[in-house]
C-alpha cells in the first residue's frame, strides 16, 4: 500500500468516527487521533483546542448536542512527505445540533503524522460556519 493509501486510510477513518460524533459518539476519535499535547483543532464554531485534553473535550462537547448528521469529503487531495501528510477538501453534509438542523460545507485541511507505524491525526482545520455560530449564539441566550 502507498502512503497516500495509508493516509486515505486514516482519513477514512477520521470521516467515520466524525459522522459517529455527529450521531451523538465522540468516543471513536481517540483511536484516530494522536494523543500528543501538540496536536489542535479549529473548529467551524471558532476558536483553537490544543493539546489532546482540549481536543476531545471539544469533540465530546459536539457529540453531546448532535443527532442524525452526517459529513462526507468532497474534493480531496492527500500530499505525503516524510512521516507528515496533509489533507484538503470540503466538508459537505448536515447535522442536528441542540435539536435543530444545520447545513455543513466547508473547507478543510487535516495534518496526518506517522506514529508507530500508523497515520494519526494531529491538526483539524475548518472553516467558521455561520449557521454553527448562529444555533450556538440562540443556545447561550436561552
Amino acid at each position: 500500500m502507498s502512503q497516500e493509501d495509508e493516509v486515505r486510510k486514516a482519513s477514512d477513518q477520521f470521516y467515520t468516527a466524525l459522522n459517529r460524533m455527529l450521531n451523538g459518539d465522540g468516543a471513536p476519535m481517540a483511536d484516530i487521533w494522536s494523543h500528543d499535547a501538540t496536536v489542535t483543532t479549529l473548529h467551524p464554531i471558532g476558536g483553537r483546542q490544543t493539546g489532546w485534553d482540549e481536543v476531545r473535550g471539544s469533540f465530546e462537547g459536539v457529540a453531546g448536542l448532535a443527532s442524525g448528521g452526517h459529513a462526507d469529503l468532497a474534493d480531496q487531495s492527500i500530499h505525503v512527505s516524510g512521516d507528515l501528510a496533509y489533507e484538503l477538501g470540503i466538508e459537505r453534509g448536515q447535522a442536528k445540533l441542540a435539536g435543530e438542523q444545520v447545513e455543513i460545507e466547508q473547507r478543510v485541511t487535516n495534518i496526518y503524522r506517522r506514529e508507530a507505524g500508523g497515520w494519526k491525526l494531529v491538526h483539524h482545520h475548518s472553516d467558521i460556519s455561520p449557521a454553527m455560530l448562529a444555533l450556538l449564539s440562540r443556545q447561550q441566550a436561552a
